[in-house]
Parts: structure tokens; C-alpha cells; sequence
């Protein structure tokens, strides 16, 4: 599918976006604005909001979309594992934690919660997987971070990069999507890719494809939001 983003445009925001993390002044809608370098590496989003859509009406979608570069490299995993999974952790310093670790939480909601709120994904073994609801109770699909599998053979380091570039649509009741498409970190080029792909991608799920997109911003973290499709 061809995107129907403006290359241009879109070059310029990223431009604007970089300069002003980097703390030098930028121009956005004819104002020029003082930019600002933060101490940490921040995100870039793409927001999205969608038009002739009705979401109580049309079909609600959800799909995932393996991105060539990593948005968000300081994510937080944590490996529900068997005894092997958890040796294998340990040696990659990943936090795991073993099936006498989750009985311990004793389906406590609060605590699930808690769990659920440290990490950004779980990855599970493959014969822990099936346990989780009976050990968690509902906690980690409610937060919406039930665990990918992890079979014995995975190489465990592909597996959490791989869930690390993987970028989620979730159409719920709102008709505004977010993503995080890239960081200060990437280069402009990377970062384009990457928001080109999400936004074919969230297109290739709606009923009418581009016909149902009706705004896209992108913003970094602490900067304003700039619009790349009208």
C-alpha cells in the first residue's frame, strides 16, 4: 500500500522535532519556539485520529506491526519462566520470575497491579503460559500485558527485541490511536520509516483504509505536537 504521507512534511516535523530536543529554537505554525535538551531520551509518538468511523457501529480491530528499528529500547521485560527460562534470564539480566514467585502474589489484585505497572511486556514459557490466569487471576490481560510465549528453543535476547519493535492498534472506544514510532536517538531517516509503516499498517486495518484517517501528529515527549497529515 502506498502511504499517503507527505515525505516533505513529514521530513520537516521530524527536522523541527530533533532540533528542538537538541534545545535550539524552532519555527511550528509561523511561531518560533524555544526548544529544550531534557536529561533523558525522549519518545517520539505518532497520534492518529480517525474520521467516518463509528466504534460502537464498525467492526472493532486490533493487529501488530513488527517495526525495522526499535521505538523504545529502554522497555522493561519480565520472563514468567521454568527453571531453564530463568537461568537464561539471569545470564542476559532480565527480571524473571519463577512459578513459586507468582504463587507468592496469591492473586492478590493490588499486588497483579503493581506487577503489571513495572513492566512494559511479560514473556511467559511455554508450559507456564497456560498457569498464568489460574496463579494471576485476570490482573495482566486486564492491563493489557498478557505474556508472549516463549517456546524452549527461542533465543530469548531475539525475542524481547523483537516485542521491543512491535508497535500494537487497539481500537477500543476512543477515536484517537497512539504509537511510539522512534527516539531523539534514531536518525530522521529511521524514524520516517518507522512512521510510514505504522501508518500503512493502521490503514490496512480500517474498513476504508486512508478514507478513515483523518488527522496524524507526531510529537517527542516533552515537545509540541506537529501535524504531518490533514
Amino acid at each position: 500500500m502506498a502511504s499517503k504521507l507527505n515525505s516533505d512534511l513529514l521530513q520537516q516535523a521530524i527536522d523541527s522535532i530533533l532540533a528542538f530536543s537538541a534545545g535550539n529554537e524552532v519555527e511550528i505554525d509561523g511561531k518560533t519556539v524555544q526548544g529544550k535538551k531534557r536529561n533523558f531520551t525522549e519518545t517520539i509518538e505518532a497520534q492518529f485520529t480517525l474520521k467516518n468511523y463509528d466504534p460502537v457501529r464498525d467492526k472493532r480491530f486490533s493487529g501488530t506491526f513488527k517495526l525495522p528499528k526499535v521505538p523504545r529500547p529502554s522497555q522493561k521485560a519480565c520472563v514468567l519462566g521454568n527453571a531453564a527460562h530463568c537461568e537464561q534470564a539471569d545470564r542476559i539480566g532480565v527480571d524473571h520470575m519463577s512459578v513459586e514467585d507468582l504463587k507468592k502474589l496469591n492473586k492478590n489484585k493490588k499486588l497483579v497491579k503493581k506487577l503489571a505497572k513495572r513492566y512494559d511486556f511479560f514473556m511467559a514459557s511455554d508450559n507456564m503460559i497456560k498457569q498464568i490466569p489460574r496463579l494471576l487471576g485476570p490482573g495482566l490481560t486486564k492491563a493489557g500485558k498478557f505474556p508472549t510465549l516463549l517456546a524452549g528453543g527461542d533465543d530469548m535476547q531475539e525475542k524481547i527485541d523483537e516485542q521491543k519493535a512491535t508497535i500494537k492498534f487497539q481500537m477500543k472506544k476512543v477515536m484517537c490511536l497512539n504509537v511510539a514510532v522512534g527516539n531523539i536517538e534514531m536518525t530522521d531517516k529511521e524514524i520516517i520509516v518507522n512512521t510510514q509503516l505504522a501508518a500503512n499498517f493502521l490503514a490496512s486495518l480500517l474498513k476504508k483504509q486512508w478514507q478513515n484517517i483523518g488527522q496524524i501528529f507526531i510529537k517527542s515527549t516533552m515537545g509540541p505536537s506537529i501535524q504531518v497529515y490533514f
